[in-house]
């Protein structure tokens, strides 16, 4: 019982994924764009609300099995949600040099409105950020966002399995998602890809080279 439950939680996980990325993909961006016209700046905002609406029903259907996996107690709990604290401050830091607004998709409502929509810029336009906290981790907010939810004093079996999804997902979106800015900023974005480790810090030893995980 408790196997089967397990696997319907990674299974409506994945899901949930497989809509949040192929409604991501360009392809179907451009699909939507050339039928759409500047209409296609509305997509960004559906895509966020239908993030949202997906996320929901996966949590309401997935089965959430009653087996604490663990339970801190004083002081660990509060050393815990110390750590918990710095790694959301962690967020606002890496989201401080997003266009928050670009990413929520209502600037591009704003052009839109005001007739000076780009087609070209499909959902959403951002600049390449390198500097700051990016100079140290490719994707921070996926850093900090697992540190977040991992630092947690107490831990249920249907949290855990979730957070194992979620960091597997981070990782293999973050593969798909630089292709895309491979192919949007070109030589710069490789060079920047040499040079700083993609979510974690780390790196592995391969033959007499090393490279970031």
């Amino acid at each position: 019982m408790i196997l089967f439950d397990i696997i319907s939680i990674v299974v409506l996980f994945i899901l949930f994924a497989l809509t949040h990325s192929l409604l991501a993909s360009k392809k179907i961006k451009l699909v939507l764009g050339e039928r759409l016209g500047e209409a296609i700046a509305f997509y960004r905002l559906f895509y966020n609300a239908a993030s949202v609406i997906f996320f929901l029903l996966f949590y309401l259907i997935a089965p959430k099995p009653d087996i604490t996996i663990y339970d801190l107690h004083y002081p660990y709990d509060i050393i815990t949600f110390v750590f918990q604290v710095l790694s959301f401050v962690g967020i606002i830091i890496s989201a401080r040099p997003i266009d928050l607004l670009e990413f929520a998709g209502i600037s591009q409502v704003i052009r839109y409105h005001r007739g000076n929509y780009d087609e070209n810029d499909l959902d959403e336009k951002q600049p390449l950020i390198t500097d700051g906290i990016y100079k140290y981790v490719r994707h921070p907010i996926y850093l900090f966002t697992i540190l977040f939810l991992g630092f947690r004093p107490t831990m249920d079996l249907f949290y855990f399995v979730t957070f194992i999804c979620v960091v597997i997902y981070f990782y293999i979106g973050s593969i798909f998602e630089e292709k895309k800015l491979k192919g949007k900023y070109g030589k710069d974005y490789e060079e920047y890809l040499k040079n700083t480790p993609r979510i974690f810090p780390l790196k592995i030893r391969k033959g007499n080279q090393t490279e970031f995980i």
